[in-house]
């Protein structure tokens, strides 16, 4: 047991500051990490979370929901700031778990990390496929085999993408901001056209009438209360998880911790910024949605395009369109850079084959593990139900949450020493929080969710105990001319 629980030093987790691990050179600098938070939090989503919960869930009150869900992420981007800011890696939440909890568990949230990122750019990508044949046929254009045509274009942004994080990082930064850039404007575009639109009268109180919903969802809340409510306060509450879903991403800031300049208050104002952005952004958005029509009258096919529609300003659907594909975008583009981070890291530490962590003599990047990341991607993009599994994403990183959240409270008892360039305000009080908060999320998510997770990380603890267990770098020498090998790293 103890040889599984070994844990990390925090001078190998953050030695590469000092030359002491093989690291990626800096590249990030603080508005780069706000533009790959806004990259990876405001996707399509943000076109329709706020209709769809509206009109089934929360009613005006959804305005209230997104202020919920804003307040929940920011209690674990809080947490994930202070860690980020004590152990500037690459590794994130699965470095900063190996330090504290030891070896197993850093390789359990690891595995759930590669769970949620490896899953949601196939997902997404998918999606960006499907957005972008309806923008094609919103101008007019007909599409014949277009199941065909969503394949080829699933292929093509994964490949290229893909090849543009492999090849060159600085590219990929500067295609970053020139696609958030636009799609900021087609959000901002959304916002102004449609506060012109908009009537005090369909906000009501924010209180709509609740009713009992005939057929809950299967989640673990719901079989446990046998049967809920919408609308009302419960329906204001129960709308926060699914809105909170749209926040999920920021943890990914941390995975560029080692590529950034002045790192660790850096990255955690990178973090704490672009949630904050993202939240105001989504409320915004709520409002307008709210605004325009009744939540009664709320499209669930298309709920901001059909808004837009109901007041004559039809041209508005292609802003949206572009704004949703450009957003999905940004969203592949960054979940391609964290999955190769975290998968990086755990090469580097020997838990998966040490090869991964290769960079490029050419390019400066961790172009062999980039590849292998992203022809999974296309594999599970184009042949698997992705659809289906799309709320395992989700639970991979509330997973991590937990874990960071936890991380704080017992690192500062185990090491009150370390330098931190960010501290969690009223610790151990937050951290306890964002523990209550991120289990309430995880009490809305199905309960199928549920199962497959536990299967998955089943799976994943088979592969470490025949496998990383034996080849870390932290595991003793097998043979005495292995001693080097095996007590020094890179």
């Amino acid at each position: 047991m103890s040889t599984i629980l070994r844990r990390l030093p925090p001078s190998e987790a953050t030695g590469l500051r000092t030359g002491a691990r093989h690291s990626l050179a800096e590249l990030y600098r603080p508005a780069d990490l706000v533009v790959l938070g806004l990259g990876v939090m405001i996707g399509a989503g943000i076109f329709s979370i706020a209709g769809r919960q509206a009109a089934t869930m929360a009613g005006p009150g959804v305005i209230l929901s997104f202020m919920i869900a804003g307040i929940a992420s920011l209690l674990a981007c809080l947490c994930y700031a202070e860690l980020s800011s004590t152990m500037p890696t690459s590794g994130s939440a699965y470095t900063f778990t190996y330090v504290i909890f030891g070896e197993v568990w850093a390789w359990i949230i690891g595995w759930a990390l590669i769970l949620e990122l490896q899953l949601a750019a196939a997902v997404v990508a998918r999606a960006w496929g499907e957005l972008t044949v309806r923008a094609i046929t919103n101008f007019g254009v007909r599409l014949p085999y277009q199941g065909l045509v969503v394949d080829l274009l699933v292929l093509l942004i994964l490949a290229l993408l893909t090849g543009i994080v492999a090849l060159n990082a600085r590219i990929g930064l500067r295609t970053l901001w020139i696609v958030v850039a636009a799609k900021l404007l087609a959000i901002g575009a959304v916002i102004v056209v449609g506060a012109m639109h908009v009537r005090a009268a369909n906000f009501g109180d924010f209180h709509a009438e609740p009713k009992p919903v005939a057929e809950p969802s299967a989640t673990v809340l719901n079989v446990f209360l046998g049967q809920s409510d919408a609308f009302g306060w419960f329906g204001i509450f129960a709308a926060a998880p699914a809105i909170a879903f749209a926040y999920i991403g920021f943890d990914i800031v941390a995975t560029a911790a080692e590529e950034t300049v002045n790192a660790p208050r850096a990255v955690p104002g990178g973090m704490i910024r672009s949630l904050i952005i993202t939240t105001i952004i989504y409320i915004s958005v709520a409002v307008v949605m709210v605004g325009i029509v009744p939540y009664t009258k709320i499209s669930l096919d298309a709920p901001l395009s059909s808004a837009f529609r109901g007041v004559g300003v039809d041209w508005m659907v292609h802003v949206i369109d572009i704004g949703a594909v450009l957003g999905l975008t940004t969203v592949i583009l960054v979940l391609l850079v964290g999955q190769t981070r975290v998968m990086f890291s755990m090469a580097r530490d020997g838990l998966i084959p040490r090869g991964l962590a290769t960079i490029s003599r050419r390019y400066h990047t961790p172009s062999r593990v980039t590849l292998v990341i992203g022809g999974i991607a296309i594999l599970l993009a184009e042949f698997a139900p992705v659809f289906t599994l799309e709320q395992l994403v989700v639970m991979g990183a509330l997973f991590a949450f937990l874990f960071v959240a936890a991380g704080v409270i017992v690192m500062r008892r185990r090491m009150p020493h370390l330098d931190r360039g960010f501290s969690v305000p009223l610790s151990p009080l937050v951290p306890a929080l964002s523990l209550a908060a991120t289990l309430w999320l995880m009490v809305n998510l199905h309960v199928i969710t549920w199962a497959w997770f536990v299967l998955w990380m089943a799976f994943g603890l088979l592969v470490y105990l025949g496998y990383g267990r034996r080849h870390s770098l932290l595991a003793p020498p097998r043979e005495p001319s292995a001693l080097g090998r095996g007590r020094h790293r890179r």
